[in-house]
This record gives C-alpha cells, structure tokens and sequence, in this order.
C-alpha cells in the first residue's frame, strides 16, 4: 500500500498535468485525479518518463481523497463555472472537517466568494488561487495569488513558495492576497493587463507591417532587438518567436495563416516578476514609484514617468496620427492617448453633459465657485429669452 500523499490535484487538462509534476519534481508526493481516465494514466506516464516522479494515479474520488494525508489539500485545475461546482461536489462527500480545496482556475472572485461560505457550512477550508504563466510557467514555475481562507494558506504556503517561479532579487513569486475571491479578482486584474499589452503590441505590429512595410523577418528583428532594452518582456519575446515561425503546412509564414479571431477561457504586484504572462522589467520601475510613494494617485504624476511620456508624446501622437490617416485601427494607442489628454486637462466637457442632463431630466449639478447642488429651469429661461 502506497503512503499517504501530501497533496491531491484534480483535473488534469495540460495545466493541471504540467503543476502536478512540478510539485511531484519538488519531492511532494501527490496523488492526482480526473473524470477522464485517461487522462490519469497519462499524467502518471509522464511523471515515470520524467524522472521517476512521486505521483500517483486514481481512477475514482473515494480512493484519491482517501490517499491523501490529513488535513487533506486538493486543488483543482478545472474549466470555470458549472464545472467546479460538480467537482467539488464530487470530492467533499469523501472530505473531513479541516481539509482544504483549492480552485486554481480562471474563476469569477464573486463564484469563489459563494463557495467559500458553502464549504465552511461543511467544515472545509476554501482558496480560490490565481495561476499565471501558461503550461510552461506550471510546469517549471507560475506566479501564484492565493486568496481565501489564510488558514487553509497555511497548509500549503510551503509548497506554493518552492514550486512558484523564483526570482534571484524578490524570491518566490506568491504571496498571500486577501480574504474572500481576493485572489480570482488579482489574477482578473493580471489579465485584463495581459490582454491590453497584447492588444497594444498587435496594433504596433499593423502599423509597421501596413505602412513602414516591414516583412515577417524584419519584425522578428525589430521585436527581438526590443526585448534587449527597456521592452524585455515575455510577450515581446514571443513576438519575435512568433513572426520568425513558417507555416508547415503551406508557403509564407504561420502567424499570416492564424485567423483574426481572440479567443477566451474563463475571466478575463511582487508577483508578476516572474513566471506569469506579464512579466517584465518594466514592471520594476512601477514597483519603484509606488515604492516611493504608496499612495501614488496614478502612474502619470510620478515625477519619472510623467517626464518620460512628456518627452515621448510626440512620438505617440505622430504613430496615432499615421494610423489615423491610413486608415488602420489602433484602438489601444488611440483610447490611451485620450486617457492621457483627459487626465492632463484642467477642466472637460462634462460640463456640458451635466447641464443637459439637469436640462432634460432635473438631476441637478454642482458649481466650481461655490459649494451646493443646483437646478436651473434651463427650458423656461431658453423660451423666455
């Protein structure tokens, strides 16, 4: 008969199989789990093909859960929504007081929030954990963001910190978030970064392919030069990778095959230094600003950055401008840039959409010479006068 494990992980799609190794490689023995069988006796081929790890295999809940050491900690790596409600249903019927579940997928925090409450009903400690850095981050070592239960933190703090990325200056790249989904609503916020700075590469990538007429090649030197200066990123990096890559199943290159259609699986701080999809030096010199001051209102009145983008505008302006008149959509630099003008203005034209909606609908609105709220009947003094 086999040991009790440390730790168990249900749900082994390439996420799940690749953290489950990485913990395995670690030298935590871990038992695994999925609907699918196959899918076990996958992950269980794998983890012998790559050094012997010890993971073991179940092919039923009862005897997964039961293979873990008290108090039991199971994380689950499954499709958000309906889907983790049925495996936490499936797994807790054999869980004790005192164990632990742990949702590492791409969950709404409200969702985590609700389950959190269901499972302590049930004397079960809840984490819903943020997971950034794509099947090779899991494997090698993602950026963790924990949030939940901190006693339910506890009993895998240990494990969490060796398994995340490591960076040489900031060490693991985990740390507890919060209470409650505080962890599902960081990682949301890391996507939603994610997904605009790819936005933003993509639109940087058209202008230079629609009117400088770079080719593939060219952009592949363009980025990879980029990704040895300021720019060193992992999304720059792949970039490069990816425009440098020819289509094996026809002429040209792959990226120029790949239809123009984003897709999505579930929701859309020290952590980010490494391991996840954002990752980037860059993200050291905001660290620095709100190092210097905590209470930093926002990026573009740190005294560093505000000098850097003055001195810079006016080439955002000229590439806004080129794509404006070419005809080129560049909605991330273009929505940026008008950001950028609103916050630097002293007063908008809101103004006037107070006034017409006290006109239309007596809302009401405020003076800036005196304090109070007002009404004014627009319609009358307009007829009158």
């Amino acid at each position: 008969m086999a040991p009790l494990t440390r730790i168990g992980l249900a749900g082994l799609a390439v996420m799940g199989q690749n953290l489950a190794l990485n913990i395995a490689e670690k030298g935590f023995h871990i038992s695994v789990y999925n609907r699918t069988t196959l899918k076990v006796d996958e992950t269980v081929e794998r983890a012998k093909q790559e050094g012997d790890l010890p993971l073991y295999g179940f092919h039923d809940p009862e005897s997964f859960v039961k293979s873990i050491q008290k108090p039991r900690v199971i994380i689950m790596l499954v499709k958000a929504g309906a889907p983790v409600d049925q495996t936490i249903k499936t797994l807790s019927i054999y869980m004790e007081k005192g164990d632990c579940i742990i949702d590492g997928g791409n969950e709404w925090y409200e969702n985590t929030e609700r389950r959190e409450k269901a499972m302590a009903e049930l004397g079960l400690l809840y984490l819903g954990m943020g997971v950034s850095g794509g099947e090779d981050g899991a494997r090698h070592g993602p950026s963790l963001m924990p949030g939940g239960s901190f006693k339910a933190y506890k009993h895998i703090e240990d494990i969490l910190l060796t398994v995340a990325a490591q960076v040489p200056d900031s060490g693991p790249c985990v740390t507890y978030i919060g209470k409650g989904g505080s962890g599902n609503f960081v990682k949301m916020v890391h996507n939603g970064i994610e997904y605009g700075d790819m936005q933003l590469i993509a639109e940087a990538c058209d202008v230079l392919k629609s009117v400088g007429k770079l080719t593939n090649e060219e952009l592949c030197q363009v980025f990879s030069e980029w990704n040895k200066g300021e720019l060193l990123s992992f999304l720059i990096e792949i970039t490069a990778d990816i425009f440098g890559i020819k289509d094996d199943k026809g002429e040209g290159y792959l990226v120029d095959k790949v239809l123009d259609k984003t897709g999505m699986k579930g929701t859309v701080p020290g952590i980010w230094k490494g391991g996840c999809i954002i990752r980037a030096v860059f993200l050291d010199r905001i660290k620095k600003a709100y190092d210097r001051n905590p209470n930093l209102p926002n990026l573009l009145v740190d005294p560093e950055f505000a000098i850097e983008i003055i001195e810079r505008q006016s080439a955002w302006r000229r590439v806004v401008s080129t794509a404006i008149n070419s005809g080129i959509s560049t909605p991330g630099m273009t929505s940026s840039l008008a950001y950028f003008d609103t916050y630097r203005r002293s007063k908008l034209p809101a103004n006037l959409v107070q006034a017409q909606r006290d006109y239309f609908g007596a809302h009401t609105y405020e003076r800036d010479d005196m304090d109070g709220s007002f009404h004014t009947e627009w319609f009358k003094i307009a007829k009158q006068s």
